[in-house]
């Protein structure tokens, strides 16, 4: 019996072509303005063919948002799977590689942020990726201490609003014109360490 080849398939790489066109468009273009023939030409292929993989820009922006937000989740992953080094230095490399993801993909993290609300299927992955983010989170500062406990004061309740503090300080940078993450980390990780008590 032959081996199958671990190769990706022509229609796996034509979906990625397509979302790297849409990605790209998005950089000079809204989503209103944005069209599927532009995706398509952008990736090459024909828009009847687009149609095989999306049933239409939304779907298109949904997968996009998707494929980065994965980038998140698996920083958040590595976060958890982290319990040697010391909580502080587990929460800056978590901001700093928030931090990374707005640097490559701000175009597509603005817009999962500006079209999370009109749409259902943007709105759940964003909301998925935070809420996966802040349970991560939440081990950190209660290794750092802060008490695994449900109110105001627990580790699980400021984590949640700690993670959409910097989700928004991270969006604010993104759409000024000086594009200043470096601050914005900077910022959040100063929050974040007082919160720790550090």
């Amino acid at each position: 019996m032959g081996r199958r080849s671990a190769a990706p398939r022509k229609g796996d790489l034509r979906e990625q072509a397509l979302l790297d066109a849409a990605e790209a468009l998005l950089e000079h273009t809204g989503l209103e303005e944005l069209t599927v023939e532009a995706i398509a030409k952008g990736a090459g292929i024909s828009r009847g063919s687009l149609y095989f993989y999306f049933g239409n820009k939304h779907e298109v922006l949904a997968a996009l948002v998707e494929r980065t937000l994965r980038t998140i989740r698996a920083e958040a992953d590595s976060t958890a799977q982290d319990a040697t080094s010391p909580p502080v230095e587990a929460m800056a490399r978590a901001v700093k590689g928030v931090e990374r993801v707005w640097r490559e993909h701000g175009t597509v993290m603005r817009a999962a942020v500006d079209y999370s609300a009109l749409h259902p299927v943007i709105g759940a992955a964003w909301n998925d990726t935070v809420e996966a983010f802040a349970r991560t989170m939440t081990q950190v500062l209660t290794r750092a201490g802060i008490p695994d406990e449900s109110g105001p004061d627990g580790a699980a309740a400021l984590a949640h609003a700690l993670c959409w503090l910097t989700e928004r300080a991270f969006y604010r940078a993104a759409c000024s014109p000086e594009k200043d993450f470096s601050a914005a980390t900077a910022t959040t990780v100063t929050i974040w360490r007082r919160v720790m008590g550090n």
